[in-house]
């Protein structure tokens, strides 16, 4: 039985404003308020306390490949996608790893996300029954529309899913992918669809212009921008300083077959590029997604949103971050993953299974542990060590 059953969970003297939060179930219960009688307590002793990060775009499925390009720069995405299905076809290590059962790939996303401080992921793929289960271990975007592009899709079927989407669902399509004449004239073609409206939500843009961006804005839309991926495929992305000042750009990771290798790397790629500051690059991945992808209770640390937490140490900024750096992850008020000396504050020992991460001892949560060994999945730097996966 976990610690929290007795009561909640408060965390005290976390830097910043926010400095006591307690938890109640699945979700934030107080702000500011002393722990009451049967609480778990949680000293942070002065590390940060935020909201969990939200990955806006990734394909979950597809976190098992390698980063994958046959040329560069791609003029369009299209060039890029038809190369890897060819090279998938004719190399048979590549093919066994797409061939892989769709559970065990699915788990291997979630892995990918949880150890960076991601509780909350934009699936722009279908919504398969996995990620609908409440063993997943992270929380998946569920209402939402979407289309591949308009090259994959075309425009009738484009048109049709945005008609389809009700209005207080995001609905999500790559756009403007490339840095070549389709990937240009994109906007324009989503705008004559009638599919420039304020639940669209973009990914990638790096051929917008910044009077499309203007468009964008006006419209109460929005784009998620994953430039780990737009500078491997095309050597170049988007100028999103005015999205950012306006608070209508999320960050993706994208799939590790075009992206970094998970978020926070994201979120060191952006920093480096774009000179954003800390505050609005810690926005992309909270309260700014949480706007584009209408999850009115998560992003923030508020009382009634979802118990969805990430410790992490006080001067490590989210730019300089690593996996490694996280502390503790909670999603609805559960601990996940994090260092040993938390994780036993917030569980029993025996909820736990020890893992070596890029040389670091961790803890996870023992049935993901062991879930990972009877599916194979092997993540790179992650080690489950012996006795982690013995059933208990």
């Amino acid at each position: 039985m976990s610690a929290l059953a007795k009561g909640g969970l408060t965390f005290v003297n976390a830097l910043d404003s926010i400095s006591t939060v307690r938890v109640c179930g699945t979700r934030i219960a107080a702000i500011g308020r002393r722990p009451e009688s049967g609480d778990v307590v949680i000293d942070v002793q002065g590390d940060r306390l935020l909201p969990g990060l939200i990955n806006a775009h990734d394909h979950l499925q597809l976190n098992g490949l390698p980063r994958l390009k046959y040329r560069a720069p791609y003029e369009d995405v299209s060039e890029w996608i038809e190369d890897v299905k060819a090279h998938i076809e004719n190399d048979v290590a590549l093919k066994r790893k797409t061939q892989a059962p769709l559970e065990g790939r699915l788990l291997h996303g979630a892995i990918k996300n949880l150890l960076s401080g991601v509780t909350t992921v934009a699936h722009h793929d279908p919504l398969f029954e996995p990620l609908r289960a409440s063993a997943y271990p992270i929380r998946v975007v569920s209402k939402y529309g979407w289309s591949h592009s308009l090259g994959i899709d075309g425009e009738e079927n484009v048109q049709r899913s945005y008609a389809s989407t009700p209005n207080n669902h995001p609905w999500i399509i790559h756009a403007a992918e490339g840095i070549g004449r389709e990937a240009s004239r994109e906007f324009a073609r989503l705008e004559a669809l009638g599919c420039i409206e304020r639940n669209t939500v973009l990914v990638h843009g790096i051929a917008l212009t910044l009077a499309q961006q203007l468009k964008l804005v006006a419209a109460h839309a929005g784009l998620v921008w994953c430039p780990s991926s737009n500078l491997y495929l095309f050597e170049r992305t988007v100028d999103v300083e005015y999205l950012a000042l306006q608070g209508h750009l999320a960050l993706g990771s994208d799939s590790r077959m075009s992206g970094e290798r998970d978020l926070l790397d994201e979120i060191r790629t952006a920093h480096e590029i774009s000179g954003l500051n800390e505050a609005t690059l810690e926005a992309l991945v909270t309260k700014f997604a949480a706007r584009l992808l209408r999850l009115n209770d998560c992003g923030q640390i508020k009382v009634g949103a979802r118990a969805d937490l990430l410790v992490m140490p006080r001067d490590i900024p989210l730019a300089r971050a690593s996996r490694t750096d996280v502390r503790l992850v909670l999603i609805g008020g559960r601990a996940r993953y994090g260092d040993p000396a938390y994780a036993m504050q917030a569980a029993p020992r025996g909820d736990w299974a020890e893992i070596k991460l890029d040389g670091r001892t961790k803890f996870l949560r023992r049935e993901l542990a062991n879930r990972m060994r009877r599916m194979n999945i092997r993540e790179p730097g992650l080690e489950l060590v012996d006795s982690a996966w013995r059933a208990a």
